[in-house]
């Protein structure tokens, strides 16, 4: 089943609030961030835009494993660069073959240049299944006779 559906309907569902972290930011000050927000991933901004984007897979794979200090290591050494970013215009079906493809879990958002918004792969799985759910209610409500043509 391919949803065309523009990415701007998870956007509409979601709080319009963008967290971001800058590079030169200690990773503690990032996944405090991450957590006062109950986020799973932030876009790393500078003054040329998207450069990255840090998730506590970043964290946990490049700091607590490695035995690296949070407090001391900059964001820029272990966020995952160059940002895979989508368009506004962007379909659902496009978002979820870039996660697979690109094996990311967040993509941020953007018009022209402009970071808009971050869509995490949870945000598609369950837009995808709501619109499977109201699909089939709409086959069932045809099938039984209470679909007006």
């Amino acid at each position: 089943m391919k949803i065309n559906a523009p990415i701007t309907e998870i956007l509409r569902g979601k709080p319009s609030d963008v967290w971001t972290v800058a590079p030169d930011a200690a990773v503690f000050e990032a996944i405090s961030l991450m957590a006062s927000k109950n986020i799973g991933a932030v876009p790393v901004v500078d003054d040329s835009g998207v450069i990255g984007v840090l998730s506590e897979r970043d964290y946990t794979r490049k700091v607590a494993l490695k035995g690296r200090s949070s407090k001391e290591t900059k964001v820029r050494e272990i966020m995952s660069s160059p940002a895979v970013t989508i368009s506004l215009d962007a379909t659902v079906d496009c978002c979820m073959q870039m996660v697979t493809k690109k094996r990311v879990r967040h993509l941020p958002v953007l018009d022209g240049e402009r970071l808009v918004g971050m869509i995490s792969i949870g945000d598609l799985v369950n837009w995808t299944i709501s619109a499977q759910n109201a699909a089939l209610e709409q086959m069932e409500s045809y099938i039984m006779g209470g679909y007006a043509v």
